[in-house]
């Protein structure tokens, strides 16, 4: 499939019919006559609309290819139960036996070595001129090796800004999506090396160029749905064709649907977040989304009831080390050498900026959980605790004060200083 098909609005969203022509016109163009499918989806700790995307998609494929199969791309998540799944994507357990009943749905683990396959080694000089020095050493690339068993891989990817990569989806379903520890430890790491605040909202980003790279090392062909959705969770794009062209015309909506400017920075920002965020793992984003406009000295809020752990998968690598800023690991590198990368990037990620001298750590702003994680456990970890049940979000609404904002769907939607608008088309280099 040479071109892009597809279309976007940012006056009027896409409708159902719209969504369908373009999925019919892009599987239309596609040699999957007869071949075996692999459709890689997101799992539920994402804004999708799968329930709309997935019958579009899956359906067609199923009248041309010889078999359709679906892996849910969760990168380090939890598997979900097949009734979540389900769920995810919009259809009943009875729908998927009577209409689906041939697909198979299986959930990437990136714990069980066996299920992955070495596709080859980035050199370090070659990750040395990906990341402009950042990184120097090789890079053993690892997938799931269901990429390598089908004959067309198709990837369903919403995108927004993301604190590591700049802008989620595209080959990012690839890897993390579906990779191996290494890969995934290395550009999680390079991203909190250049902090969240450079990499957010930014299109070529060192940590997408790793990305990019590894995706070349697949055999497989592939084609790309990328999209954007709404506040109100519609469609406002939808390009399918090459992964790295289709996610590069959906990042232009994104960055005019999800990135908003305001004038100046704000004392205390309170972060209603969503409730398929559980565990602050993910939950983190509202943070990630809202450190650009929070004040020196300022303070983020997390409210969130359904968060009840720091991770359903890391909890334990999480709270050995606690949340600290980039330095406070950098400059105590002796102590931390051996704590896995992408718990150190987590880390510091949900910490944000700040300096670390003497043996003394100052993060720009505080991080208060109000949250079900209880408060000895926030504060073990270095985070501050606030007793959910007393946030009101709509009286703190009421008060108007000039100094407090306050997010629904707080992880989302990014947010910017309007005199930083240097980045305002998301299109700058890192």
């Amino acid at each position: 499939m040479d071109a892009v098909v597809g279309r976007g609005s940012l006056e009027l969203p896409l409708s159902e019919a719209d969504v369908r022509g373009i999925c019919e016109d892009a599987i239309e163009r596609l040699p999957v006559t007869g071949k075996r499918v692999l459709v890689l989806i997101p799992d539920n700790t994402r804004h999708a609309r799968l329930d709309l995307l997935f019958r579009l998609i899956v359906g067609p494929l199923q009248k041309r290819a010889d078999a359709v199969d679906v892996l849910v791309a969760s990168g380090t998540h939890a598997p979900m139960s097949i009734e979540l799944l389900c769920n995810n994507i919009g259809i009943t357990m009875e729908e998927r036996k009577r209409l689906y009943a041939n697909v198979r749905f299986f959930q990437h683990e990136h714990r069980h070595a066996g299920e992955l396959a070495a596709l080859g080694v980035i050199d370090e000089q070659e990750t040395s001129r990906l990341t402009n020095g950042a990184l120097v050493q090789p890079i053993r690339v690892t997938i799931n090796r269901k990429v390598l068993e089908y004959d067309h891989l198709i990837l369903v990817t919403p995108v927004v800004p993301h604190e590591t990569v700049g802008f989620a989806g595209g080959n990012k379903y690839f890897f993390p999506g579906i990779a191996g520890i290494e890969v995934i430890e290395t550009f999680h790491w390079i991203g909190a090396l250049l902090t969240n605040p450079v990499v957010n909202g930014v299109r070529d980003t060192l940590t997408r160029r790793i990305i990019d790279r590894a995706t070349e090392l697949i055999p497989t062909p592939r084609t790309c749905f990328a999209y954007v959705l709404n506040a109100d969770n519609e469609p406002v794009c939808l390009f399918a064709g090459d992964p790295i062209h289709a996610w590069s015309q959906a990042v232009e909506y994104s960055a005019r649907t999800h990135i908003t400017y305001v004038d100046h920075p704000y004392r205390k920002v309170l972060a209603v977040t969503p409730e398929i965020y559980e565990d602050l793992w993910v939950g983190g984003k509202a943070m990630y989304k809202l450190e650009p406009v929070v004040a020196d000295g300022g303070e983020v809020i997390i409210l969130g009831p359904q968060i009840r752990a720091i991770s359903f998968v890391h909890e334990e690598a999480i709270r050995k080390i606690g949340y600290h800023v980039i330095e406070y690991f950098t400059r105590q590198w002796d102590r931390f050498a051996g704590e896995p990368k992408l718990i150190m990037a987590h880390s510091t990620n949900v910490r944000g900026v700040g300096t670390f001298d003497q043996g003394s750590e100052h993060p720009r702003i505080s991080v208060t959980l109000a949250t079900s994680i209880p408060a000895d456990v926030c504060r073990s970890v270095n985070l501050g605790y606030l007793e959910y049940r007393t946030v009101r979000p709509d009286e703190w609404r009421r008060q108007q004060d000039p100094d407090v904002l306050v997010v629904e769907n707080a992880g989302q939607n990014l947010y910017r200083l309007r005199e930083s608008g240097s980045t305002r088309n998301g299109a700058a280099a890192s």
